[in-house]
């Protein structure tokens, strides 16, 4: 029997995809392409709202690989549970490295050196000078050091840094230098001038940043969150930001997408992009890439990329990859 793999991207988009499958189109529309009963490999539509790419889950009998085209899971994992053992749930890793890595590196920029404040500026046709700080001869700690988190740093080494510390789940040694684990944060972070989110979603990382994380971190400290906004307490981030001690540039919130009233949006010394780390023009080649790969190897019997967890077994999701 021919089994059906969905797709989010147009078939005929996406040059050298294996022959054999039934390729069906399907991005959230409101009716299936056909019986989810036949699906036997499901890519997850992309930027849609969690419930719908659960949505045809509990009717996949004979699915074998549900595959994400983001690098976080935590939107898919709850729907894993209708599937029968075995399934196995990848991720997207290699795809969303250098665009959320770049967005990482403009959003420390910009609120160390007051962008926004400038273009408020201009606005107002007023000539804003003075000093800023530089992210030259800080220290930047890393939560969260996975391929993005690797990437993040790759893109930090031309500015003279002081230090990278980098923070996971598990303690290891990288050609950059080491791995802290979870546990020594409260440590590290008196010491660091940046520190940048890049954790997935999980349950042991929800609400990772609340009101003593934030207390340690040292005064005039910058917090980047590329990871997503259930890592950070919001009510925690705003008590500390009324206050002006620290800053933050958000590229997630909690809710998302932030309502039009929400005080975040007017707190003191903040920045939000609206989740926009992924959703490049770097996107779709290296999304297409990944599918032709994984599907080969799937029609192949070939061992898949990017396992993160597979159905029936007692394994769990990396905590040291991003989520975008």
């Amino acid at each position: 029997m021919t089994p059906d793999v969905w797709l989010p991207i147009p078939p005929e988009e996406i040059e050298g995809l294996p022959e054999g499958p039934q390729y069906r189109f399907w991005d959230g529309a409101e009716d299936y392409p056909a019986d989810p009963a036949a699906c036997a490999f499901y890519v997850v539509p992309y930027m849609k709202p969690p419930g719908l790419g659960q949505r045809p889950l509990p009717r996949m009998s004979s699915v074998q690989v549900v595959q994400t085209l983001s690098a976080g899971t935590d939107h898919v994992e709850p729907g894993m549970r209708h599937l029968r053992p075995g399934v196995h749930l990848c991720n997207a890793r290699g795809v969303h490295e250098a665009s959320t890595a770049e967005l990482t590196l403009a959003l420390i920029l910009a609120s160390l050196r007051g962008v926004p404040d400038f273009v408020r500026a201009q606005d107002r046709g007023e000539w804003l000078g003075g000093f800023r700080p530089a992210l030259a001869d800080r220290t930047v700690l890393i939560v969260g050091y996975g391929s993005i988190g690797a990437a993040i740093e790759d893109r930090l080494a031309p500015f003279e840094l002081a230090r990278v510390a980098r923070v996971a789940r598990s303690e290891r040694t990288t050609a950059r230098g080491p791995v802290h684990p979870l546990t020594q944060l409260p440590a590290l972070l008196p010491e660091a001038d940046v520190v940048v989110l890049s954790t997935p979603l999980t349950e042991s990382t929800r609400h990772l940043v609340d009101s003593g994380f934030l207390a340690r971190m040292k005064d005039g400290a910058l917090l980047v969150n590329v990871a997503r906004g259930g890592v950070v307490d919001t009510k925690a981030l705003l008590a500390e930001l009324e206050t002006g001690r620290i800053t933050a540039a958000l590229d997630v919130t909690d809710p998302e997408p932030l309502p039009p009233a929400h005080p975040l949006w007017q707190a003191p010394g903040v920045l939000i992009s609206p989740h926009v780390g992924g959703p490049t023009s770097a996107f779709m080649p290296r999304a297409k890439r990944l599918l032709v790969d994984q599907l080969s190897r799937f029609v192949n019997r070939e061992p898949l990329r990017n396992v993160i967890l597979t159905t029936g077994t007692p394994s769990g999701p990396s905590t040291d990859a991003t989520a975008t």
